[in-house]
């Protein structure tokens, strides 16, 4: 079982290794939408949980909810990189997300019920699936209303739009 909490704590930390990468201002500018996504999957996981559509089996610490590692991990990082290069053109960023759920729901899935980690129980990959999409419009049109009503970004276009 160690193993698993080796390759668990990996998947978590190993994708902040990139953020310098991807660049202070574009880290500030996509924060908000996906602290806002990660806040709700934190809700979900417990609402999850409680009704029983998916399982985890163990956590890395005793009352911290196990799915945190995918939430602070490859989610919060992989949404900065996919914002970062779809965002303002939704056909390719839905595009993008669909193949990154598919892969999560098919090979990844797999991966993690032969580690031990999580198994689906009321839920299909079929209905995961449709819920990541969900979630993936869900936070865009968050960015989306955040930049333009709190953004400077926003009230730029605005103004050369009205000249």
């Amino acid at each position: 079982m160690k193993n698993r909490n080796v390759m668990i704590t990996l998947m978590a930390l190993l994708p902040w290794l990139s953020i310098s990468l991807l660049g202070n201002k574009t880290f500030r500018r996509f924060l908000p939408g996906t602290i806002f996504m990660s806040l709700y999957l934190l809700a979900e996981g417990t609402l999850a949980t409680r009704r029983k559509w998916w399982w985890f089996p163990f956590s890395l610490k005793p009352n911290v909810l196990a799915e945190l590692p995918l939430i602070l991990g490859p989610f919060f990082v992989g949404s900065l990189w996919i914002f970062k290069y779809t965002y303002g053109k939704f056909s390719i960023y839905f595009l993008v997300n669909l193949i990154v759920d598919s892969f999560f729901t098919t090979v990844m899935l797999n991966w993690f019920k032969k580690i031990g980690y999580v198994s689906l129980i009321r839920f299909t990959r079929f209905q995961l699936s449709l819920l990541f999409m969900l979630k993936s419009i869900a936070m865009y049109g968050f960015q989306y209303v955040y930049e333009t009503i709190f953004s400077s970004r926003g009230k730029k276009e605005d103004r050369s739009k009205n000249m």
